[in-house]
């Protein structure tokens, strides 16, 4: 267990090269998502050869996510393996995506089940259809920004130092609408967007703001996780207000287009088997949904 060590930002630089070797296009391979949702998960690191190794904690299990980098998986496996075992447990690997499965099937063949992790797959999005909500199967959302758009003087701000304290004054009026959403996982999120607003500029994130009438209703923050993915991190909006989100969601994706115009795909999550939330991911048409899988020893 000494080989791991406990997450801390003073360590980004040195982790950044293992996720930019990966260039995954999943959420769970970039630096941000890792410190920001720490106390979630109860995270730690090594460094094994080429590769990074992270033990998390989901749910009650302890599991390691992909060792993500280049050269062999064998030697980062062996060490996790060998950290199972001083725990009396047999190795348990989440984020595999399908991608990992040669390299794992070539280095330790008929070792590992694998088992679908449908609550944990990102939903894939063309960047170019969420800023326009183009098509038939989008005309609802761009009927709600139309909407939005005739009835209020609006405008939407890049992310900065500067409008950071009105998203921290819209989420305690958004908090304050619904006693339901004070729950765990709903102070596991608290904690990640204050971490978030905290170390901004050292996580390298950015965002938007939605004003309308002068008064923010919402707003978005994400990173570039791979040379054609933006990753969107968190997305609050007053759903009282009609196309409040969808503005939220169109907006990003045209300051997207705007500040990196060689992504491609915009990585909005997962929906971590909430119903109320798969159906709105689903409802703006994901290009195609990252698949996560689990790999156990047999």
């Amino acid at each position: 267990m000494s080989a791991l060590k406990a997450v801390s930002l003073e360590q980004k630089a040195e982790l950044d090269k293992y996720f930019k070797t990966e260039n995954s296009r999943s959420a769970d391979y970039c630096f941000g998502n890792i410190y920001m949702w720490d106390k979630r998960f109860n995270q730690s690191v090594a460094v094994c050869g080429d590769r990074l190794i992270t033990l998390l904690h989901r749910r009650g299990e302890r599991f390691f996510a992909f060792p993500v980098g280049g050269g062999s998986i064998v030697p980062a496996f062996e060490l996790m393996e060998s950290i199972s075992r001083e725990n009396g447990e047999k190795l348990k690997i989440s984020g595999v995506c399908r991608e990992h499965f040669e390299l794992v099937n070539e280095a330790f063949p008929d070792k590992f089940a694998l088992i679908d992790d449908r609550d944990y797959a990102d939903y894939l999005y063309d960047v170019t259809k969420l800023a326009s909500f183009a098509g038939k199967h989008l005309h609802a959302k761009r009927n709600y920004c139309n909407r939005f758009e005739a009835a209020h003087e609006w405008c939407f701000e890049p992310l900065t130092r500067a409008n950071i304290p009105d998203c921290k004054a819209m989420l305690t009026k958004w908090l304050s609408q619904s006693e339901d959403r004070l729950d765990d996982d709903i102070e596991y999120e608290l904690d990640a967007i204050n971490r978030c607003f905290e170390s901004f500029e050292a996580l390298g994130l950015e965002g938007g703001a939605l004003y309308a009438e002068g008064e923010i209703i919402g707003f978005t923050v994400g990173e570039v996780i791979s040379r054609d993915t933006f990753c969107i991190h968190f997305e609050k909006a007053f759903s009282d207000i009609d196309g409040a989100y969808p503005m939220v969601c169109r907006e990003m994706a045209r300051q997207i287009i705007k500040e990196h115009p060689y992504i491609h795909y915009v990585n909005r999550e997962d929906d971590m088997g909430n119903p109320s939330l798969r159906k709105s991911k689903l409802s703006y048409k994901p290009e195609t949904l990252l698949e996560k899988f689990i790999l156990c020893e047999k």
